[in-house]
């Protein structure tokens, strides 16, 4: 006879063994028939037992691998990696949980206990929007473009449209239409947070690929757009104290939400236009800023930034005319930036000083007021004298939810010296005969709406922007100079507007891979110069239509 192992057998044959020393199977009467019977079903009962326990058994084991696994994840390795290694070769075997967890408790891995949710660890089999590095989270930012552009006037700007100087009609240039496709306005960039000692860090940087140094056989041959750094920033926040130092958007950018640094915290408008709109104060410039927040509600900020002394010359903007006395001629892109030199050479008196106050009573509802201050600075070689002058101006910005999905904007800028912030389409300064500055008034706002429905957002903005008057008088007191003077050339603009609409539409999104959105805009741009020569043309126009195709990365941070 062959015997073969099977579970339970152990059992049967002991307990067959027992049956037989009492008698009980050597008995052939019938009366033992039905205990025999019994003790069978008995038998067959806890084999049945018996198999059940052993695949529990199984069953804790397998949990008990996953514990530790899942335990791995969140406990630090037992010795640092030496020098060298990307990661550590040698295999870890972190310390068994002292009270395994049962099956029906088996939710999720033990966690850390730490105010910071980038050292604990993942729940359950979740795969978490971001990447942890020590005790940090990374999120990597940005979205891959296709746009296309079409102008009915050859501008030769790019895929940004060129505010200040688009073309005449009577001008060769306003003859033909343009079109492009360009990849150019992609990001890339990531965004690094974490959680020390009740101290909370965002590290951020952004770059895309607008570079001015892209080479020029990039439309012949080969489109080697060279990448270019938008932002790079550093925000500490403990309590009420918030610092910010590197390159971010000017504190003078409007916010959407209190004084946030973060892109979707801020108002640039929803356009496919990379040069956003005509009247919006923005720059990306290097400075400082200190935020204070006395309550949820209340924000209230100052910033230092990297100043500039500009008199045009920038993304169409026109240049003032200096003097003609040859050391205060000679003073442009030595003393005063005209762009057409090494502006980072320039010299400054200060940084740019802009304080802030942010109400936001509720998320329907975002009140701001801004003010700046620059000072300016040049030296007459001649006379062996200096000049300076003080630069202000103010903003006041809100935007309401008045119904649901429907948000109406208002931003509106004026000051004088202030400019540059206009998308440099304002100088910021004038220089008369006797070699002292005067600063030059500007104004810009940008009113509109963004309706959300469904998957796709609409938006609509009428945007303006108006440049004062500074005619002057040369030396011989005959020929004019500064800017808007009778006989000024008509890039010497007095008002530049835009009119624009366009949608964005969510095609498909996941939290774990991402969303594609198609997008499309119409542009209506028009200028008026300060002089019309005799027979000229009073104005200019520009039609642009946008359409883009854009893949967002999958991402977010966790919420401290």
């Amino acid at each position: 006879m062959i015997l073969t192992k099977r579970p339970g057998y152990g059992a049967t044959l002991l307990l067959a063994g027992l049956l037989a020393g009492t008698g009980v199977l050597g008995a052939a009467d019938g009366s033992n028939a039905d205990d025999i019977a019994t003790l069978k079903a008995q038998i067959a009962a806890q084999q049945k037992q018996l198999e059940a326990l052993q695949l529990a058994i199984a069953d804790q084991k397998k949990l008990l691998e996953r514990v530790t696994v899942n335990q791995s994840a969140a406990t630090p390795m037992l010795r640092p990696a030496r020098l060298g290694e990307v990661t550590s070769l040698t295999p870890i075997i972190p310390p068994a949980p002292a009270n395994p967890t049962l099956p029906a408790m088996a939710a999720q891995a033990p966690t850390a206990s730490s105010a910071n949710p980038c050292e604990q660890g993942y729940e359950g089999n979740s795969v978490p929007p971001y990447l942890r590095l020590g005790n940090v989270c990374i999120t990597p930012v940005g979205f891959m473009d296709f746009t296309g552009v079409w102008r009915d006037k050859n501008a030769g700007s790019g895929i940004g449209t060129n505010f200040g100087n688009f073309p005449y009609n009577t001008a060769s240039t306003s003859k033909l239409s343009e079109f492009r496709f360009s990849p150019q306005n992609s990001r890339i960039g990531f965004r690094v947070d974490g959680n020390w000692k009740d101290v909370h860090f965002i590290g951020y940087n952004e770059m895309d690929f607008l570079s001015s140094a892209t080479p020029t056989s990039s439309g012949v041959s080969n489109g080697a757009f060279v990448p270019r750094l938008r932002l790079f920033w550093v925000d500490v926040r403990k309590g009420k104290l918030e610092l910010l130092g590197g390159q971010s958007w000017s504190m003078l950018t409007p916010n959407r939400t209190g004084i946030s640094p973060l892109p979707a915290d801020l108002f640039y408008s929803q356009v496919i236009d990379i040069n956003y709109m005509a009247g919006l104060t923005w720059t990306r410039q290097p400075g400082i800023r200190i935020l204070y927040h006395p309550s949820d509600t209340l924000t209230m900020g100052v910033s230092f930034e990297n100043p500039n002394q500009y008199i045009g010359g920038s993304a169409g903007g026109s240049g003032i005319t200096l003097p003609s006395a040859s050391a205060l001629s000679g003073i442009a892109g030595a003393q005063l930036d005209n762009t057409t030199g090494n502006v980072l050479t320039t010299p400054n008196l200060m940084p740019d000083i802009i304080a802030k106050v942010a109400f936001d009573p509720n998320k329907k509802v975002h009140v701001e007021m801004a003010g700046l201050l620059r000072e300016f600075k040049i030296w007459d070689s001649a006379n062996n004298t200096y000049s300076t002058t003080s630069g202000r101006g103010g903003s006041l910005n809100a935007n309401f939810e008045v119904a649901k999905g429907f948000r109406l904007v208002t931003n509106n800028f004026y000051g004088a010296g202030g400019g540059r912030y206009l998308f440099g389409q304002s100088p910021d300064v004038v220089v008369r005969a006797d070699g002292t500055l005067q600063t030059v008034k500007s104004a810009g706002f940008v009113e509109g709406f963004e309706l959300n429905v469904k998957k796709w957002l609409w938006y609509a903005y009428y945007g303006d922007i108006f440049i004062g008057r500074a005619a002057l008088l040369d030396a011989n007191g005959k020929t004019p100079i500064g800017y808007g003077y009778t006989g000024s050339a008509n890039s010497q603009n007095r008002d530049i507007q835009e009119l624009t609409f366009g949608f964005n539409q969510t095609l498909w999104k996941d939290a774990k891979w991402g969303a594609i959105n198609y997008m499309g805009q119409y542009q209506y741009t028009f200028r008026n110069p300060w002089y019309v020569a005799p027979g000229a043309p009073k104005d200019t126009h520009d039609n642009a239509i946008y359409m883009n195709l854009r893949y967002t990365l999958p991402g977010s941070m966790p919420k401290f």
